[in-house]
């Protein structure tokens, strides 16, 4: 792994952060998949919520562009491609096109969006679910500060694409979509394996800067600083998640 870039481990997901395809029950009703539909889970994981949209009778075709994530899917009987968000290939194949918890890793939207809308059938649908403004602002702000005392790069600490509601909708629009709804939704989450657990999942490269022995003392320092805001007296970490939530159409 380099110091600046995102990899993924389905074994580490799987036992750090399941809650975040658990958590897709909502999103997954927006979506109303049915049967015969072709549908495309854009950033699709390990095949969780992927297969949950098979099992309703839709054909479903999954794209992620973690290796690891793609074998893990492949896994579970699924049609997933290797592919990049920013980079999609398909040609108004899909009626619908879903995403959960991937969006925010795709720090160029209008790139993604244009696929999206490539990839859709005229009148198609796009329903998804990210990390939207304000998302883990405790946690990114608790790693600025670990990057100011400790030295280091604190962009790593924030490498996401967290948008407001007017942001999103104004890019949707420019790409030819009508926003039928569109909300953020604050979503403190517990954290099985704690902040630690967290932090070793999803920002990795922040802490792989230090090296050594140097790299736990930053990690129980942050630990210290969130320790306040996020853990309550019993132990239990939780994360300070808003989602942006959004259905939209493309227009004939």
């Amino acid at each position: 792994m380099s110091g600046s870039s995102q990899t993924w481990s389905a074994s580490g997901y799987e036992r750090n952060a399941r809650f975040v395809s658990d958590l897709g029950a909502g999103v997954f009703d927006w979506l109303a998949p049915r049967a015969g539909e072709r549908i495309l889970d854009l950033g699709c994981g390990d095949g969780a919520l992927t297969e949950r949209i098979a099992e309703a009778g839709a054909n479903v075709t999954g794209a992620d562009a973690s290796p690891d994530f793609v074998e893990a899917a492949r896994r579970r009987g699924l049609d997933v491609h290797l592919m990049d968000g920013h980079a999609l290939t398909f040609g108004k194949e899909f009626d619908a096109v879903f995403s959960n918890a991937a969006l925010h890793w795709m720090t160029r939207p209008g790139e993604v969006i244009a696929g999206v809308a490539r990839a859709l059938k005229p009148g198609g649908r796009f329903v998804a679910e990210f990390g939207g403004h304000g998302n883990v602002a405790a946690i990114v702000t608790g790693m600025r500060a670990m990057a100011r005392i400790h030295g280091g790069d604190a962009a790593l600490a924030d490498p996401w694409y967290f948008p407001t509601t007017d942001e999103y909708a104004k890019l949707l629009s420019e790409s030819g979509f009508t926003v039928h709804e569109i909300a953020l939704i604050p979503r403190p989450t517990l954290l099985p394996t704690g902040i630690a657990g967290w932090m070793e999942t999803f920002r990795a490269p922040f802490f792989a800067q230090y090296g050594g022995g140097k790299r736990e003392e930053v990690l129980s320092d942050l630990e210290d600083l969130l320790r306040p805001a996020l853990c309550d007296d019993s132990g239990q970490w939780t994360a300070d998640y808003v989602r942006l939530r959004v259905r939209a159409k493309l227009d004939n």
